[in-house]
């Protein structure tokens, strides 16, 4: 893998690391809300005779565990727990516990654009400039005969849950790498955050228990781990969705379908970008190479030394209906439910003015694997189980530095019949997937690699 670990580590620690200054700040909200509602508890109870108090509190999440990166919206979240005495609420359900609290915080907080909301997991205060502050709520009670506190979480109803019991795994695990999770951590919400349009991503939790499942901490080099980590992570989801917490009794993460299916987008944009990445295993592999590699990865400006974004647009897409600008790749998953009952074949055939068409398995190995330029690429989807009625969509994914210079990666889906024709107009190592869909379903699909030489 060519080594680029002085410029990534460069990246990483001014562009990924949250500097103190800024990490200080978001400790500072939190104090400044905790007062505001112990504070509005005081109104509270004076208004309704009552006599809750906060009796601790603690930062939990990604701020608690030093994995927070810089945002350019400065969109932060910031994790805070209050504890109150379960015998003080006096049989106090869940749901009218949060709407308590988020009264409390009402009344000291009518300068916010936004009242407090109250979330099935939390109260939140939302910032004008973006940052958030979620106060998950606890109730404690005392186990005099093991002689230590019982903590409950007030989410859909009240559950066992450890109070710092995440933040304490977190650093133990983190010390036993020698900090490399902590790493691989902040590299992995930098990609997940990387796009606006990225949409329905995993949670940061998700993510931080995924990187120290999969962590592959023999490596030294920076970008050496986090390729490898990530290349583990993809494996590990293909394998199964599903994540437990490594603390509270292992409860499940990822209990409904929109969890999971966070985890396929993960996996999925994950396997794209590394696909990309490719061209750091060529023994022709540049330095300009490997930043426009990483510079397709992260889509971060740092990256960016050759050309700049307005440049990009200035380059043409003329077939208007298969390609658009930007990376704008899209996956079967997210437009239909997948069901592979039936299967399908894709045919595809080459060919050239003076060559004779033949299927691009004898081109391959005629031309030591890879295709030459300017060739016809013609796919037939040649055959398929499924009983009609159904429709066949295509997918052509343009991959490597060649296709990110010129702003030609593609990979959206679309419905275009039996057959499309494309050409090998650039080096990389390019595929085409089609897909059977029948009555809203992706039935069947099948995919042809297209590598494509240079010059």
């Amino acid at each position: 893998m060519y080594d680029l670990s002085s410029k990534f580590n460069i990246f990483y620690s001014s562009y990924v690391v949250l500097p103190q200054s800024e990490q200080s700040s978001l400790y500072h909200k939190k104090d400044l809300n905790l007062q505001r509602l112990k504070d509005g508890l005081k109104e509270y109870n004076t208004e309704y005779k009552t006599s809750y108090s906060i009796v601790d509190d603690c930062v939990q999440g990604s701020v608690a565990m030093s994995t927070v990166v810089q945002n350019e919206e400065s969109d932060y979240d910031i994790d805070a727990a209050i504890v109150l005495g379960k015998s003080d609420l006096d049989g106090k359900g869940a749901l009218s516990t949060r709407n308590m609290v988020a009264n409390a915080l009402r009344r000291k907080t009518k300068q916010f654009n936004a009242e407090p909301e109250v979330k099935t997991s939390c109260v939140r205060v939302k910032y004008a400039d973006g940052y958030h502050i979620d106060f998950a709520v606890y109730r404690r009670s005392y186990d005099i005969i093991n002689k230590e506190w019982i903590y409950e979480h007030a989410g859909s109803e009240w559950t066992s849950r450890e109070l710092r019991g995440l933040t304490d795994w977190f650093k133990t695990q983190n010390d036993n790498s020698n900090g490399k999770l902590r790493k691989v951590v902040r590299l992995s919400k930098m990609f997940c955050k990387s796009r606006f349009s990225w949409k329905n991503m995993p949670s940061g939790l998700l993510q931080t228990v995924l990187c120290d499942e999969m962590l592959q901490d023999s490596y030294d080099r920076i970008d050496e781990l986090f390729y490898y980590t990530m290349k583990e992570i993809v494996n590990r989801i293909e394998e199964s969705t599903s994540v437990v917490a490594p603390v509270d009794n292992g409860r499940d993460l990822t209990p409904r379908q929109s969890d999971k299916q966070k985890m396929t987008n993960w996996k999925n944009r994950l396997k794209s970008k590394l696909a990309d990445l490719d061209i750091l295993f060529s023994e022709d592999c540049t330095k300009a190479d490997a930043i426009q590699a990483w510079y397709g990865f992260f889509d971060h400006e740092f990256w960016n030394e050759n050309e700049t974004k307005s440049e990009y647009n200035k380059l043409r897409c003329f077939d208007k209906s298969v390609c658009s600008f930007g990376d704008n790749e899209q996956f079967i998953e997210e437009m239909f439910p997948v069901n592979q009952v039936y299967s399908c074949k894709i045919s595809c055939i080459v060919s050239r003015n003076g060559w004779r068409p033949k299927p691009i398995g004898e081109f391959l190995s005629l031309l030591q694997r890879y295709l030459p330029h300017n060739f016809e690429i013609r796919c037939t989807m040649e055959y398929t189980n499924c009983p009609p009625p159904y429709k066949i969509f295509w997918k052509v994914r343009n991959v490597g530095v060649e296709a990110e210079r010129r702003n030609m990666l593609r990979g959206e889906i679309y419905e275009r019949g039996n057959s499309i024709v494309e050409h090998s107009n650039f080096f990389g190592k390019h595929y085409i997937e089609c897909y059977i869909v029948k009555d809203g379903v992706c039935v069947a699909k099948d995919k042809v690699d297209i590598p494509i030489g240079k010059g």
